[in-house]
């Protein structure tokens, strides 16, 4: 083949790569946290059954939990990061919360979202109540069911209707859920440092 014929061939090839690259995004999953009937105890939009996943991958220049790449944030924020879970335990928990949530989907159906028959159905799975005065327990199968935590609408502070549920499976590793008139979400993680399975609010 004559060199001008060869050089016009591989300009076409170099063209269609540059081509082929353009407009390709590179996704990237974060493991399934939950299942749940919406997006958050806030009542984010969300069909019943959508998975709720994982954070976007961090910037390698910002510290793996630091948030939003703040200074300081894992410090000033580490009573707001769970703890690590084992792989044993997170499969453990997993097991409790697909106990868990098909019980949460038949009350939250049926308009049923206040504490106490909530807690009534999580005893009907075997479950132990926690002593309301031990709140560092941490035995498994160690049950808590409270209301909504408050949260700010407008200019004042609200209660909203529903339940919340920590549930110790092991010592590293909690099914948290909750449901209200919205939404209901049921999830994994490892204890929070001070308040054990349920998140904290954002400030002491």
């Amino acid at each position: 083949m004559p060199w001008r014929g060869v050089a016009a061939g591989a300009l076409v090839v170099l063209a269609a790569l540059s081509l082929g690259g353009c407009g390709t995004e590179h996704a990237t999953t974060a493991g399934a946290a939950g299942r749940t009937g919406g997006t958050g105890e806030s009542g984010g939009a969300g069909g019943a059954g959508s998975a709720v996943t994982g954070p976007p991958l961090s910037s390698p220049y910002v510290e793996p939990g630091a948030g939003d790449g703040a200074p300081h944030y894992r410090e000033n924020n580490g009573f707001r990061i769970a703890g690590d879970m084992s792989d044993a335990s997170a499969r453990a928990a997993r097991r409790e919360a697909d106990r868990i949530e098909p019980v949460l989907k038949r009350l939250w159906k049926q308009g049923v979202w206040d504490p106490a028959s909530v807690r009534a159905a999580m005893i009907k799975l075997g479950y132990e109540v926690a002593d309301p005065d031990d709140e560092g327990s941490t035995s498994a199968g160690t049950l808590r069911v409270e209301p909504m935590s408050a949260r700010f609408e407008t200019d004042r502070e609200v209660t909203p209707e529903g339940a919340r549920v920590g549930l110790f499976v092991r010592r590293d590793a909690c099914v948290t859920a909750f449901t209200q008139k919205t939404n209901y979400q049921v999830s994994v993680n490892g204890p929070y440092p001070e308040t054990g399975c349920f998140r904290p609010p954002s400030g002491h």
